[in-house]
């Protein structure tokens, strides 16, 4: 990987699976001038016909496809990934609702450099099978009054890796698995995710500078 691109950015990828509301978050933060320190080189999606293909190409960011399914096991599928990785010249990886988990041996080519958001505060509902509304139905169920997302970098153990940014979300009277997400994702999710990747790109862009 390339220490920073000749306009000192750092080259981010976002992998997806779905709607891509936290993809919106990240170019509406980059559109307002507040991700100086990264460049969009590419939308890369699980699953065909993913809008959040619609949102990268309205942005202006190469868009593609690496389907899940259509793959003959976890190596193919990450194979393909990689490949487009390379391609774009990508830096940082960033999972925004990638609904698939990445093997060890892929994580580790990218260290400290893959980012992901976790509908909870860790290491509470987190870890393996916790994704989506579960997430939130546990955090119902289990009483807690307060709840929240999480940014921490992506190692080998799901949900495992160093903390980047927290933000608490407190629990309303009334509030379904379903109300308490999209307030998670309003209030926390997208705040902190395009936050804590320029934070991420900003200090690989100083370490660059001071090993250069």
């Amino acid at each position: 990987m390339k220490k920073k691109t000749a306009d000192n950015t750092v080259n981010v990828a976002v992998l997806v699976s779905g709607g891509g509301t936290n993809l919106q978050a990240i170019i509406d933060r980059r559109d307002a001038g507040l991700l100086p320190s990264c460049r969009l080189c590419a939308v890369i999606s699980s699953k065909k016909g993913a809008y959040a293909l619609e949102r990268a190409e309205k942005a202006g960011i190469k868009g593609y496809t690496v389907d899940r399914k259509a793959c003959a096991g976890q190596e193919e599928f990450e194979a393909k990934i990689l490949s487009i990785l390379n391609k774009s010249r990508a830096e940082v990886i960033v999972l925004a609702g990638f609904m698939n988990i990445l093997s060890a041996e892929f994580v580790k080519q990218f260290p400290e450099r893959i980012i992901n958001v976790h509908p909870a505060l860790i290491p509470s509902f987190c870890g393996k099978g916790f994704y989506g509304l579960r997430v939130h139905e546990e955090a119902l169920k289990y009483g807690v009054k307060v709840t929240g997302a999480t940014v921490h970098f992506v190692n080998e153990i799901p949900d495992g890796g160093r903390i980047i940014a927290q933000k608490a979300v407190k629990i309303r009277e009334g509030d379904t698995p379903e109300k308490l997400q999209k307030r998670v994702m309003r209030e926390a999710e997208w705040k902190i995710l395009p936050a804590a990747l320029e934070q991420v790109c900003s200090d690989i862009l100083e370490r660059g500078a001071q090993n250069g």
